[in-house]
């Protein structure tokens, strides 16, 4: 599986963005998909996942409430909507691909598929 993240951006503080991560590969309806991010100097964390499903989903308590993640099984993509945005949502937004239980959503090691950065930068 291959991924292709897009539409990060500038924005100011309160705006939104979407971003979309396009699969290749027949076995993308298989996978969790979930959202990392990564600040400069930072670990990588966990912000949302979503199973292969499509029915259920899980948030970091600092987006819960402002960003939304969801698929479309016939696009092979996951999106992640991000409203209210803060300047602590900077960060380099990754999305990835696995076989993950729930007690290790949040740790990127357990994930198998990785795609390029899309940056998001919230200006205030």
């Amino acid at each position: 599986v291959q991924l292709q993240a897009s539409g990060g951006g500038a924005v100011q503080t309160g705006e939104s963005l979407r971003l979309s991560c396009t699969a290749s590969g027949h076995t993308f309806g298989q996978y969790t998909m979930a959202w990392f991010r990564q600040a400069p100097g930072k670990e990588r964390e966990f912000v949302a996942a979503i199973r292969a499903s499509g029915g259920t989903t899980y948030y970091d308590d600092s987006v819960k409430g402002r960003f939304t993640i969801f698929r479309d099984r016939a696009r092979k993509s996951v999106y992640l909507q991000l409203n209210s945005l803060k300047p602590e949502d900077t960060a380099e937004y990754y999305c990835t691909a696995g076989t993950v239980i729930t007690s290790t959503l949040r740790d990127p090691t357990k994930y198998n598929y990785w795609g390029q950065g899309t940056q998001v930068t919230v200006s205030s």
